[in-house]
């Protein structure tokens, strides 16, 4: 095993998950949903600390992992968490409840995501993590930067797509469709981003200009 792998392995071992979040994992794997792993789960409860998030959105409920590590780093904030899903918004509706999350400070939205964004407040948010069909995600992030306020920050897990994007030799819609969204954030002038590679990777762009 290389320096690199090893270093890999050690950081993604050292998460200690809370016992809800726990229980909804497994609950979401009986379910066939993967959900984002044990590190970027914390990675992104830690970036919801930081910032002291009180307005959170998520596009792509699953069952609730992802919400579940959001709110356990923002303990005052609300959540509003998309899914076109019936049968994945009562699962985590019922994580939540175990997880003692009270009804007013998680808003569940069945729909498509490209239905009910449009709707939403821009420049309203915190936080947005676009964790939904990796098809749409150059127009998820782009709905996602409208949403959150300038020093909001847009999460975007999975962006290694099984370490496609890393290798030139992947050139699938989805492959193709990360390394531009990782290209434009990097070059543009209204962002700041940053790749990591714990889990399954997590890109973090927070908005830095209208």
């Amino acid at each position: 095993m290389s320096e690199h792998e090893s270093n890999w392995r050690y950081a993604t071992e050292q998460v200690a998950e809370p016992d809800a979040i726990a229980r909804a994992r497994a609950h979401s794997l009986e379910l066939g949903v993967t959900p984002v792993s044990p590190a970027v789960g914390a990675q992104s409860a830690v970036l919801a600390a930081a910032s002291g998030a009180l307005n959170l959105v998520e596009i792509g409920t699953g069952a609730g992992v992802s919400g579940l590590w959001l709110l356990h780093g923002a303990p005052r904030g609300v959540l509003t968490t998309i899914d076109a899903e019936p049968e994945h918004l009562a699962a985590a509706r019922r994580v939540f409840a175990d997880a003692k999350i009270p009804p007013a400070r998680a808003r569940l939205i069945t729909g498509r995501a490209a239905d009910v964004l449009p709707r939403m407040n821009e420049s309203a948010y915190d936080i947005v993590l676009v964790d939904a069909d990796a098809d749409h995600v150059l127009d998820y992030v782009e709905h996602a930067l409208r949403l959150v306020r300038v020093g909001g920050t847009v999460l975007v897990p999975r962006v290694l797509h099984h370490g496609r994007v890393a290798d030139p030799a992947q050139r699938d819609a989805v492959t193709a469709a990360y390394r531009t969204l990782i290209a434009e954030t990097r070059e543009s002038d209204a962002v700041l981003s940053s790749l990591s590679i714990v889990g399954e990777g997590l890109l973090q762009i927070t908005k830095i200009t209208e």
